[in-house]
């Protein structure tokens, strides 16, 4: 089916499952999810399958083996996939809104090595840094996981520091509940989001590219 948006059911939908994250509400609007949540979501994945290649969707269910918080269902739906150059495009909808991000998230062990050698490269750590500007003058929120201090190796007052301390670094942009989120022009947001990344995605390609890592060592 074509991708109209989502419904106003699919945000009252989460606002209600932040309030009772339990089984017994699951079970009573699990129909809800499925018709409003999921489906236009997997709608949109394969709307945009040209654009970015194949959107994995992520199980509404979370893995509390490991948690305190023993609450059962993620309280957001999201779709993720990986660009030709590496960089990660992911699509978010919860009772907050829409958010749309781009980046590296959490880069395997070889690729931080690079990215870290890069950033503490007088040029190419430069040029990032013209880009981290850009984006955040376009209204995108930086992110990516941080150390306190510099990395082991790096000297704590190195001029790039900040993004030194970086695990990995996004960018994205959050949409508040609108009109708008209820029909196709969600699409175009979505993709608005990840094209003004670009700057972002063809330094990360150029500089740190994908994991030459097997899967199962990549220290994700």
């Amino acid at each position: 089916m074509p991708f109209r948006g989502w419904p106003p059911e699919a945000i009252a939908f989460y606002e209600g499952l932040e309030a009772d994250n339990s089984k017994a509400y699951w079970t009573a609007h699990k129909a809800v999810y499925e018709e409003c949540v999921r489906a236009p979501l997997q709608a949109l994945a394969d709307e945009l399958h040209d654009e970015v290649g194949d959107l994995h969707l992520f199980r509404p269910y979370r893995d509390v083996r490991f948690s305190k918080d023993k609450a059962p269902y993620k309280t957001a739906a999201a779709a993720a996939g990986e660009l030709e150059g590496g960089a990660l495009v992911y699509v978010q909808l919860s009772a907050a809104g829409l958010f749309a991000a781009s980046g590296h998230y959490r880069p395997a062990a070889d690729q931080l090595e690079r990215f870290r050698a890069a950033v503490a490269d007088d040029r190419s750590g430069a040029q990032l840094e013209a880009v981290v500007a850009s984006l955040r003058k376009a209204g995108y929120e930086l992110g990516g996981q941080e150390l306190k201090v510099a990395p082991r190796g790096f000297p704590r007052d190195h001029p790039r520091v900040e993004l030194l301390r970086h695990k990995g670094i996004t960018a994205g942009r959050t949409w508040a509940p609108a009109k708008w989120l209820h029909t196709a022009e969600a699409k175009d947001r979505v993709l608005e989001a990840w094209r003004g990344a670009k700057p972002l995605h063809e330094w990360l390609d150029r500089h740190v590219g994908p994991s030459s890592m097997p899967p199962d060592d990549r220290g994700r």
